[in-house]
């Protein structure tokens, strides 16, 4: 099947159009797909959740504020800081221990601060020596990579590594097999996915924020578990069993959440476009499925 087309309106006349490989996974078979299901995605952010599995199952005690923190991409709001403040604490490890670039001059204000707060306590907890852990070389990664490869249902050598905005491990994978990984978090198949689960479905604001299209998902879906990442990709896991993958051909954010909602069975008329002003200006809208 073609990818999706969503096209950004301005004044009634067509102003953009981005390509949108998406798929669709339940009961591990490929339900429905647009464009590439094959397509080889850097999933980015969306790893998080699957990179705070072992994290879960390593510190069980661990408040589910700080769990879901450590899934984030927060906003750098008030409540999501003190929750990496607070996961920071647990590691015995400051600011200064962070290897995120700085946001502002700040590094916990960096959006992938909590992934890096929950890394630090994994060392702790396995005894490894901090500084470094974002290098592939680093025992933390020499772990990760194969966790994150077995929920994919693949072997580590299959799966693309790079380097993520934040310095740490990037992993690509087929766009199916990243659906996958969702639907069998929200299945509770993968070892730690009881305590994930029940952290960002608990905290959906911690996750992402208010103008987070993870958190929305998650806000107009009770039960769902999402987690979008940059260049255009968002993976979620539905109540019913079944879990979704987007991937925008360009990396363009602004028309992921049309579709997601489609994908959800949510469809709308559109996103609004606005101004600096607040103004609506334009319209994101589907014009293929």
């Amino acid at each position: 099947m073609d990818a999706l087309s969503v096209a950004v309106e301005r004044g009634g006349a067509l102003e953009s159009v981005h390509r949108v490989h998406a798929v669709v996974v339940r009961d591990g078979r490929v339900e429905r797909a647009w464009g590439d299901p094959g397509r080889v995605t850097f999933v980015r952010s969306a790893a998080k959740p699957l990179q705070a599995l072992g994290l879960a199952r390593e510190a069980p005690e661990l408040p589910s504020e700080e769990l879901a923190i450590a899934c984030a991409s927060h906003e750098a709001l008030p409540r999501q800081l003190a929750a990496v403040e607070a996961l920071l604490d647990r590691a015995g490890a400051s600011e200064g221990d962070l290897e995120c670039g700085p946001i502002g001059g700040s590094r916990i204000r960096h959006n992938c601060s909590g992934k890096h707060a929950g890394m630090l306590l994994r060392c702790r907890l396995r005894g490894w020596d901090a500084p470094g852990y974002r290098l592939a070389e680093h025992p933390l990664h020499r772990v990760l990579v194969p966790e994150v490869a077995a929920c994919a249902g693949l072997e580590p050598a299959d799966v693309v590594t790079g380097i993520d905005g934040c310095g740490v491990v990037a992993y690509a994978v087929p766009l199916a097999a990243a659906a996958e990984t969702f639907a069998r978090l929200i299945g509770r198949e993968l070892d730690g996915a009881d305590s994930v689960v029940a952290a960002m479905t608990a905290h959906p604001d911690l996750v992402g924020g208010p103008s987070a299209d993870d958190t929305a998902v998650m806000q107009m879906i009770p039960g769902a578990v999402a987690k979008r990442g940059a260049e255009g990709v968002l993976c979620a896991g539905l109540p019913d069993g079944s879990a979704f993958a987007i991937k925008v051909e360009d990396g363009a954010h602004r028309v992921v959440a049309p579709v997601a909602r489609l994908l959800s069975g949510v469809a709308e008329s559109g996103e609004p476009v606005r101004n600096s002003r607040g103004d609506e200006v334009g319209r994101i809208v589907l014009i293929g499925s």
